[in-house]
């Protein structure tokens, strides 16, 4: 058993898969021990891992950029499956370790999870620390005048922004001294978390690097090419506009803080600067109400939707999830999810209103969906998303503010560029009819190489029809509160 002048820490990490303002890992190292960086893969729904098939490919790619970043240092990361406390057990009965540090998770099943884990060390006499850093602010730290959680995002922002610059990030360890390895690891590769027959992922790559670096130089780009013109130009999906940072901030490869922190002193217009930092705000007001409200994915934050008249039609849900709906700006949507584990901030709402509004498919099961195809999936923010475009959740959209897909697709989509990227069969229709084939005359469908119900499928639904039909099912509850 080594001695106790010289026991090593571990490093839990989680969802902080970085070396970068990483507040465990600058703790661990101000210790003076040797790290034991340790990953656990948890059973479900222990919070950690990832959301779905698509995060579990995210999270594969980023474990061995975090691993290289180790190995570069003179460490490695320890993999480990099951249960988080037995792991950590067995950990420190094999290394001699007896403190063990982690960065704060805000779900309610990590919570749990972490609450038993330091209660059980505790007792046995060992040092758990926990550390912020994951979001701006804790989720506990902003309260009304009241005292009581935020339900609305504005004056949550207000707050947030009222409370002062968010701590500037910690700087990666100038040095880092490792235990020595451990035996009983396990290969990542037999976790199985790629995709083989079939490779529904084959296209992920060409848009995603993992890794801190590429999150940093993605950053870079943004704020020297994209922040610039934000606000008018991120609702359009054609454009490189956005900072395709989320898939880094969900299994924190990047903090918060480090964005925030290279967005100061930047000359660009305010309003542009604001939008953007807005969208990390909303992310922190996602953690706030789950943190608050921990039934947020999967129980109407309104309770007088719980007796709305959902349709639930299978065949169409179906539909929806292969782009095949009839509707351009829709499919599109739903096919760059499938081809990049990603989808525009903009089409998201634009698909979610679809689905719950023009099909009056349950919320639920767009969140669902979401999770197991989107590489950001979030626990918080898709939450939140779906609930605010239903209509149920907190400082929600109305209900009865329904998109229509032709008339987005055309306000955001003017030359159907988008459109024709991910909907090729439509590629050499007009403009005039690219977000409504079913409205071109058969001259111009046939010059198109377009045979509707063939090549490219009718609407499913009627959007007038279904508008009043998803109306009249609101004003049923509306009436009946």
């Amino acid at each position: 058993m080594p001695d106790a002048a010289v026991k090593p820490v571990i490093v839990w990490f989680r969802k902080d898969l970085r070396l970068d303002d990483n507040h465990a890992l600058y703790a661990a190292c101000a210790s003076g021990r040797p790290v034991i960086a340790l990953y656990i893969r948890e059973p479900s729904p222990a919070g950690t891992g990832p959301l779905g098939g698509a995060q579990a490919w995210w999270l594969h790619h980023s474990l061995v950029s975090l691993d290289e970043s180790l190995k570069a240092l003179g460490g490695a990361l320890h993999l480990v499956s099951g249960d988080a406390l037995d792991v950590l057990l067995g950990v420190i009965k094999s290394s001699g370790a007896d403190m063990v540090v982690w960065n704060r998770r805000y779900d309610p099943a990590g919570i749990a999870v972490d609450t038993r884990v330091k209660r059980e060390l505790e007792r046995q006499g060992l040092e758990p620390k926990s550390f912020a850093g994951q979001l701006l602010h804790e989720p506990s730290r902003l309260k009304t005048g009241g005292g009581t959680p935020y339900r609305v995002y504005t004056p949550f922002w207000r707050a947030l922004e009222n409370s002062g610059e968010p701590p500037r990030p910690l700087d990666i360890p100038s040095k880092i001294s490792f235990a020595r390895p451990l035996s009983s690891g396990e290969k990542l590769k037999s976790w199985a978390l790629l995709p083989t027959k079939p490779n529904w992922a084959k296209g992920f790559s060409d848009i995603w690097t993992a890794g801190e670096d590429a999150a940093r130089e993605r950053l870079s780009d943004f704020l020297e090419q994209g922040l610039d013109g934000y606000k008018d130009n991120r609702d359009f999906p054609a454009k490189q506009t956005t900072s395709l940072l989320s898939p880094y901030l969900a299994l924190g490869v990047i903090s918060p803080a480090r964005i925030w922190e290279e967005t100061r002193g930047l000359s660009v217009p305010a309003e542009d600067l604001v939008h953007f930092r807005k969208e990390l705000a909303w992310r922190e007001f996602s953690y706030h109400l789950l943190f608050h409200f921990p039934k947020l994915p999967y129980e109407n934050w309104n309770g007088k939707f719980d007796g709305f008249g959902w349709n639930n039609d299978t065949a169409q849900f179906r539909a929806w999830t292969l782009g095949m709906t009839g509707y351009p700006i829709v499919d599109a949507g739903m096919r760059q999810l499938w081809q990049h584990g990603f989808m525009h901030n903009r089409v998201r709402m634009i698909v979610a209103s679809f689905l719950i509004k023009d099909l009056m498919i349950d919320w639920r099961r767009g969140e669902t969906w979401f999770r197991d195809t989107l590489i950001d999936a979030d626990p918080a923010s898709n939450a939140a998303s779906w609930q605010w475009v239903a209509g149920c959740g907190a400082d929600a959209s109305p209900f009865f503010r329904i998109f229509n897909p032709i008339l987005q697709g055309e306000k955001f989509d003017r030359d159907g560029d988008y459109v024709r990227e991910f909907v090729p069969e439509l590629a050499t229709l007009d403009n005039r009819y690219i977000h409504k084939p079913f409205d071109a005359p058969k001259a111009v469908l046939e010059k198109a190489g377009i045979a509707l119900g063939e090549t490219y499928p009718n609407p499913i639904v009627d959007h007038a029809a279904a508008r009043d039909r998803a109306l009249k099912a609101y004003s049923a509850i509306k009436d009946a509160a």
